[in-house]
This record gives C-alpha cells, structure tokens and sequence, in this order.
C-alpha cells in the first residue's frame, strides 16, 4: 500500500439504533416526496395542464437531481466544518424543500402575478432541487458513518423508513378528506383543501425528522474519518488548499466520470429501465386509474375542452377527486409492502445473492405494472381502511394487489444498488461519485419525460392504463440486466460472517 493510504483503522460498529438515526431524516425528505409524487400531477392538472404536458413539467425533478447531486457531493466531500460534513447540506436542503411544499398548492393566489400553472412548476422545481440537496448527503452520510460490515443493513434501514414516510405520505390527502372532513374537489384553476393541508404537514414533518437526524447524528472529524478510511489526511489537506482553476476543476470531474467503477457503469443500464419506468408510475398513476377505473374520459384531462365546458359537472369532479385519493391510498400500499420487505431484504440478499434478490424484486415490479390493465371499473365496493370506509368500483380495490409487487420492486431499487455499489468506492470520493450515480437516476427520467407524453399522444391516444404497462416491459428488462452486473471482488465481512455461521 502507498504512503498516501495508510492501513486503516477499523471502523466501530454503531448500535442498532445509531444506524437508525443517522437516517431518520430520510422518512421526512420521504414523507415530503411522497406527497410530491402522488398529487403533483393532480395539482398540475387542477392548474391547467393536459395530460401530455404533464411529463415535461416533470422532467425539472430528474434536471434538478442531474444538476444539484453531483455538486452537493463533490461540495460535501470537501467540506469539514464544527455543523458536520454533510448534516448541513442536509438541513439547508430541508428547510428550502419545506418552503416549496407551502407555496406550491396554493399557486392560484398569485393568479395576478404570473399564471397558476407557471407558478406550480417553478415551486415543483423548487422542491426536487431542495430534496436532492438533502437525499444526496444522505446516501453519502450511510457510507461514512456506517462501517462496511453493516452497510448492507444500513441502506435496508433507510429503505425502511423511506417507506414509512412514503406511506404516510401519501395517504395523507385521503386521511384528511375521509376522516378530518376536508374538501378533496377543486374549481378549475385551484387546488383541494385536503392537498394545502397535506402539504402544510409534509413540510413539518420533513424538518422535524431532518432535525432529529442533524442534532442525533455527530460526525466524525476529518482526522478521525480519514484514519477509519485508510486516507493520509495531510496529502488531503494540500489537496484542499490548492484550489485549481475551474476548468481543470471540469477536466477533473469528467476524468471521474471516465474512471467510475466498473461496477457502477453495469448498474448504470439496470438503473435506466428501472428509473424509466418509476417516473411513468409517478407521473401517469392517476389519469390512467381516473380513466380505467373511474371511467372518467380522457377530454376531461384536456384543458381546451375543459374551457370550453366552463364548468366541471359534479360527477366528473367528484370521480377525478376520488380517484386522486385513492393514488394515495395505492402508493401508500407498495410503501407499506416495500417497508415490510426492507426488513428481510438484508437476510434474503445473504441467502439468494445480492444480484438474484435484486433481479426477482424488479421481475416482480414488472408484472405489477402490466397487471393494472386487469382491474377495471367494477361495482361499488365498501372498504374498510381501519381509520374509515369508503366506496369504490372493485377494480380500484383490486389494485392494492400489484402493488406487492411494484413495493418489492422499490425496496430493492432504494437499497441493493448502493449495497452492491458502496464498496467499489474509494472513500475520499464517496459524496461525488454517488452524486455522479445520480446521473443513473435522473438520465432516464428525463427520457421518459421527453418520450412519455408524446408515446401516450401518439401511440396510446391519450389511454394513460397503457403507457402503465410499459412502465412494467421497462421494468422487465432492468430484472434481466441486473445479469450483466459483476460485483466487486471483495464480498461484504458481514455476508461472509453469516455463511459461516
């Protein structure tokens, strides 16, 4: 080993309940993401968009992960102040999130100043540059704080409380409609009382549970670190003094991109289809459950027919509010069941692999989005959700049953590839390289967003059940590239620990 890495001193095992902490923030950035993610599109069309736009107003959550994550990463790597290393990236991410999640459902009150619509987007940029600011420290925050034995169950601990801010999250509206009483139908041009509300709440719960994390969570100094990492601190320190110019800095940031481990660029294509097809189920879940099982036309998505009606019948309001509830109630679900599955994800990818868990979790995902088409509109069925009972047509209770297996799917995503990936990283450049494997997340996305909307125009007419289905084909063929992934060399203490025992 060279002079600049020193042997490294082995890094303490935390307790159960510090790994817990040391992401606990993650259940409110989720809470808050959640709650973007089931009702954006709901608020966007409230605002006046049509239903092929909508993948273009969501194309700044992925632009904003591209331009914020790698930047907050490389910043992050450098930055060694008494807050921390990365907890303050965390908490400034938190707090400008929580200001868009109160701003943006109440866009028609700007109506004077610039267009409701135009105003909603800017707040949903807002947010996904603030929650990339905050989940990119995060992810890094596991990989310092975390000895390499315990990695595994500490991403599978994030990925549990992900899931639990995701569920609460996203019931939230349906909760406040069914059981607090609050309006869930909107005027055109304006948005639901049960959404303000939901959002008002999202944004205490994110800073509360950041704060938590920030003040319960004390970093390692950089001596301290280094030495854990085997990295010589004085080479870092001139490193950090010689602040080269911008454009060797770029120079420097693309020989990265160039040198990224092998094991990240095979992920790179298993994270395409799967990233793919997660931004077609945020985006398109509820028209195409609006039309397929409310049988709400798709004119009624359209914002020049809805002008020219002046007025949306009641009935027309009511199943599209309805509707939108209960996308909640659906994404609350595959949250719950990919909660449950985080719990024995860290054991099963010990007996089956990390690569064959990871490759029947996104099968299963598949065939979960390509049986949406199976339940369709149906007789009003009673159900009793514990905190209340509403009506719905069958086929909308029979979709909690694909999401088993779209809930399996997203705990994998949220934790295997940086189980898989954590340890090919070298430890001075953890922050930038996930930041750069971020890239693997929003890459396609933006894709999706630039395709998405034109495929459902032109191939689809406007049908939104379909391009559900071929969220699930794309799902299909991230479960058969996971084949082309080869893990590093070095196989986690922690999976050798337990095959000999």
């Amino acid at each position: 080993m060279s002079q600049s890495e020193p042997n490294p001193i082995q890094q303490p095992r935390l307790p159960f309940w510090q790994v817990w902490n040391v992401s606990l923030g993650f259940l409110g950035v989720q809470f808050g993401f959640s709650l973007q993610n089931a009702n954006a599109s709901r608020i966007l069309s409230d605002l006046g968009a049509d239903l092929h736009s909508l993948s273009l107003f969501w194309i700044v959550a992925p632009l904003m992960g591209l331009i914020v994550q790698p930047i907050v990463g490389s910043a992050s790597d450098r930055t060694w102040s008494r807050f921390g290393r990365r907890n303050p990236f965390i908490l400034f991410g938190a707090i400008a999130a929580a200001l868009g999640m109160a701003f943006m459902p109440n866009a028609g009150i700007v109506v004077a100043i610039v267009a409701p619509i135009i105003f909603g987007g800017v707040m949903l940029a807002l947010m996904d540059a603030a929650f990339n600011v905050t989940m990119q420290p995060f992810r890094a925050l596991v990989s310092d704080m975390v000895p390499s034995e315990q990695r595994t169950l500490g991403y599978s601990i994030q990925s549990l409380l992900i899931n639990i801010g995701a569920i609460f999250g996203s019931m939230l509206p349906f909760i406040l409609t069914n059981v607090i009483g609050l309006e869930n139908t909107a005027s055109a041009g304006e948005v639901a009382p049960s959404v303000i509300w939901a959002f008002y709440i999202g944004a205490t719960v994110l800073l509360g549970s950041v704060l938590w994390t920030v003040l319960r969570t004390k970093e390692y100094p950089p001596e301290q670190y280094n030495a854990y990492k085997g990295l010589d601190s004085a080479q870092l320190e001139r490193e950090r003094q010689q602040k080269a110019p911008l454009a060797k800095r770029l120079i420097g940031f693309f020989q990265l991109l160039i040198k990224m481990p092998r094991t990240m660029r095979q992920l790179a294509l298993v994270q395409f289809f799967s990233w793919f097809a997660l931004f077609i189920m945020w985006v398109y879940t509820t028209p195409a459950i609006t039309q397929h099982v409310w049988g709400v036309e798709a004119k009624w998505f359209d914002p020049a027919y809805l002008e020219s009606v002046k007025e949306i019948p009641a009935h027309i309001a009511a199943a599209k509010g309805a509707a939108g509830d209960w996308v909640g109630i659906i994404f609350a679900a595959y949250s719950l069941f990919a909660a449950i599955f985080s719990i024995v994800l860290a054991r099963l990818s010990q007996v089956l692999g990390r690569k064959l868990t990871y490759s029947l979790s996104l099968a299963l995902g598949g065939f979960g989005y390509i049986s949406f088409l199976f339940f369709q509109g149906g007789d009003p069925t009673q159900v009793n959700l514990l905190i209340t009972e509403v009506s719905v047509p069958s086929g909308a209770l029979g979709l909690l049953l694909p999401m088993v297996g779209v809930g399996i799917a997203w705990a994998a995503i949220l934790a295997m590839p940086y189980a898989i990936l954590s340890d090919s990283l070298p430890a001075d450049k953890t922050g930038v390289y996930m930041g750069i494997f971020n890239f693997t997340i929003a890459a396609p996305q933006i894709v999706s967003a630039l395709v998405a909307g034109l495929i459902l125009k032109t191939v689809f007419e406007n049908q939104a059940i379909y391009i559900i289905v071929l969220a699930g084909v794309c799902m299909l063929l991230g479960a058969i590239s996971v084949a082309l992934v080869r893990e590093s060399s070095e196989p986690e203490p922690a999976l050798k620990a337990t095959t000999t025992a």
